[in-house]
């Protein structure tokens, strides 16, 4: 037996046991989780706790969720969403009993059908196909044909995993709403519950940074709901339940076999060795394929004859390298674990720069790769974004390599993209174009698995250097195999396969073409995986989905059937989002798509807010007019002006533009206090916020037929919208 199987029946025993008792409990008259005090008094560290794990618990089911349920990865804001609705739900049910027994539920519901052990995870993943399927938009080992009958089974099991994710945040948004309707100041209890949420976004940003994995996060998660239990017999039921939970989430790790949550991503690793040495290594991705570890030196390759079936300066990695000029100077983005360095290394390079963005992939190819790339004196390393490296770089080089780093599954999780689509991008081409000497050669390696994509790479290569890339396959027995795209501003190209007839004839053997009419990649619109300006009809199915269950849990609060939701509070959260969601992706292109500075971003955000609110509360008291009027006005300068103007380095660029983009940020706040100062029952007006800020989320979704930058026009909107609601007094 394994051990997942073992810890499951274990854990899923303890359930059972637990389960027993808390019947038994009710039957002598003491029932688990029966508050039923319809309010409570004010109590900061209540509040704040509460609204720490709601930020904190958000961003852990984002990360986890989207590895192990794949569909949660590629439909934007999809788990944000639902995170919203819950809180929204709980903030409308504020006057009733706090439901903690839906929430464990939930939770325990999440890990027992995701660490089921027996379906190995394929039930899961085919239920990420049935509902991304389609050839518009490319999911990684995803069906290209759309089956209704496998779509309608998939939504039904997706609905029941979105629900259980639902009822998790309810109790919170009731904890958070019962104490700001308690705050005899509304003002100072909404500044603690804004510094609660900070806290838990940089703790979470801590946790990823230490690389800490689930069963740490998830954990204080459940550890918190026990310390926000009134009754101890509640407490000491949940902190017994970390036990089950520790028991799901636990990976052990073997000495060759071994799983990492970095800071962008989780990390399998699986060694195998013969005759007690190397002989190759497997990374995976979020349970996906992505690298392998390869020893391709002359010596390694001698004592296995036969291993390699292509000629070895055929093989993806040192093919590069026979187009660039002797001795090359080389920059490599997307370096990995280090199979392009060692490649750079044994076609005698004179120096190297090596580009990660993951520093867990890194380490791992400091440690474990066979050739050892990264001790040699030549190599230079650079952990940060490959964006951000091109626009700080002076450096100019013979060759610039752009390894196999497609994504795969990962996406940023607060910019709702995958992590290298500005590398992808007409603007990132001319950069790496400019790094290039007279006789430079950009390489260019992908996997396409479809042929538009290929056809995007080559119809971006050939508007930036006026002329048609040449493309090609490059397969291997024992490493990875590419399509390759390859050019240079001068004839280098066409002088290496003249010069080398060997070279010439394995081009045209392997030959490929890509259709022409395909739109091309930018930093506004950088949506690499999708075909076109449109929206995936499973977006719109999802998006369906997500608007039917929100509005039945809706229509479950009696007030809600008479009453709808503040127009002013609603539309201030749709429009913060996507003012967030525009923030996020502008200032990635300068500093990098990392969750570093995401959540510093993010944090920023808050703490404008948070200063807003206290000089609200200390005396500021400005007419509503004209602060919607400096909103409207500070988004209209960040919409027209125009980012080239703006001089200076990289990081001081997009310092100046984080200074713009905060003085439409700060006066959303001004005005939302202002406001909430005399709110009748705060935790509606945070139940309106919250389920405004899910119809943010889907608008955000325009942004794939639009560009990002027009979300700012949508957002102007939604401020109007919060403007008439202002003369109304809605």
């Amino acid at each position: 037996m394994t051990y997942s199987l073992v810890s499951f029946a274990a854990a899923a025993l303890l359930l059972v046991v637990g389960k027993f008792v808390m019947i038994s409990a009710r039957r002598r008259g003491r029932p688990y989780f029966a508050q039923t005090t319809e309010t409570e008094s004010f109590d900061v560290s209540r509040l704040f706790l509460a609204s720490f794990l709601t930020l904190f618990a958000e961003l852990a089911f984002i990360r986890w969720i989207s590895v192990e349920i794949r569909v949660f990865a590629y439909f934007k804001n999809l788990t944000l969403l639902l995170c919203f609705v819950g809180f929204g739900l709980g903030c409308a049910l504020a006057r009733k009993s706090v439901r903690w027994k839906p929430a464990i539920t939930g939770l325990f519901g999440l890990l027992l059908v995701v660490y089921f052990p027996l379906s190995h995870g394929k039930a899961l993943e085919n239920l990420s196909e049935s509902l991304g399927g389609g050839a518009d938009v490319q999911i990684w080992r995803g069906a290209t044909s759309w089956s209704w009958p496998h779509f309608f089974i998939a939504a039904i099991l997706i609905s029941l995993l979105l629900v259980m994710l639902i009822w998790i945040f309810v109790p919170l948004g009731q904890i958070v709403s019962r104490q700001l309707n308690s705050a005899n100041r509304t003002l100072m209890g909404y500044s603690w519950n804004l510094a609660g949420s900070l806290l838990g976004i940089l703790c979470f940003l801590g946790a990823s940074r230490l690389m800490l994995p689930p069963w740490v996060w998830l954990g204080i998660v459940l550890f918190g709901f026990g310390f926000l239990q009134f009754d101890s017999q509640d407490r000491r039921i949940i902190f017994a339940l970390l036990i089950p939970l520790f028991l799901l989430l636990y990976a052990p790790a073997k000495p060759n076999r071994y799983t990492m949550w970095t800071p962008y991503q989780q990390i399998e690793f699986a060694r195998t060795d013969q005759g007690g040495h190397f002989f190759r290594a497997y990374v995976q991705v979020n349970h996906t394929g992505y690298q392998s570890l390869v020893n391709l030196s002359p010596q390694f390759l001698d004592h296995h004859p036969g291993l390699l079936k292509e000629a070895p300066q055929n093989n993806p990695y040192n093919l590069p390298f026979r187009f660039a000029e002797p001795s090359p100077r080389v920059m490599i983005v997307g370096s990995g674990a280090g199979n392009d360095v060692a490649a750079a290394l044994r076609n005698n390079s004179q120096y190297v720069d090596a580009v990660e963005i993951d520093p867990a992939i890194l380490a791992l190819g400091k440690r474990e790769h066979p050739e050892q790339p990264y001790a040699d004196a030549r190599v230079s390393i650079h952990l940060t974004d490959a964006r951000a490296f091109l626009r700080r770089s002076q450096q100019k080089y013979d060759l610039v390599l752009f390894g196999l780093l497609d994504s795969h599954t990962q996406l940023s999780d607060y910019a709702n993209m995958r992590i290298d689509n500005f590398v992808y991008t007409e603007e990132s081409f001319r950069e790496a174009k400019d790094h290039l000497n007279p006789n430079g050669v950009l390489f260019i390696k992908f996997q396409v698995d479809r042929p538009w994509m290929g056809g995007r790479i080559a119809n971006i290569l050939e508007k930036t250097f006026g002329k048609s890339p040449l493309i090609f396959t490059a397969d291997s027995s024992y490493s990875a195999g590419a399509t390759c795209f390859v050019i240079s501003p001068s004839a280098r190209v066409q002088q290496a396969l003249s010069n080398d007839p060997t070279l010439a004839g394995f081009v045209t053997d392997h030959a490929k073409t890509f259709p022409k009419d395909i739109p091309v990649t930018t930093d506004d619109w950088p949506y690499l995986y999708q075909e076109g300006r449109w929206l995936p009809h499973a977006y719109i199915s999802l998006g369906v989905l997500v608007i039917m269950i929100a509005i039945f849990m809706y229509l479950q609060i009696p007030e809600a059937r008479t009453a709808p939701p503040s127009l002013f509070y609603f539309s201030m959260g749709a429009g913060f989002l996507l003012l967030e969601a525009q923030v996020v992706s502008r200032l990635a292109l300068y500093f990098g798509t990392t969750w570093q500075v995401n959540g510093i971003v993010i944090s920023a955000m808050l703490i404008a807010l948070l200063f807003s609110n206290i000089a609200v509360e200390y005396g500021l008291n400005l007419p509503k007019s004209l602060l919607l009027f400096a909103l409207l006005a500070g988004l209209g300068i960040a919409y027209f002006i125009p980012l080239h103007w703006l001089p200076g380095t990289p990081a001081i660029v997009g310092t100046m533009l984080a200074g713009i983009f905060s003085i439409p940020v700060f006066f959303a706040g001004l005005l939302f206090s202002t406001k909430f100062r005399n709110v009748a029952s705060p935790s509606a007006a945070l139940g309106a916020n919250a389920l405004g800020a899910v119809l943010g989320g889907l608008l955000e979704n325009l942004s794939l037929i639009t560009g990002m930058h027009a979300l700012i026009l949508i957002a102007m909107v939604l401020y109007c919208l919060a403007g008439v609601a202002l003369l109304r007094k809605g």
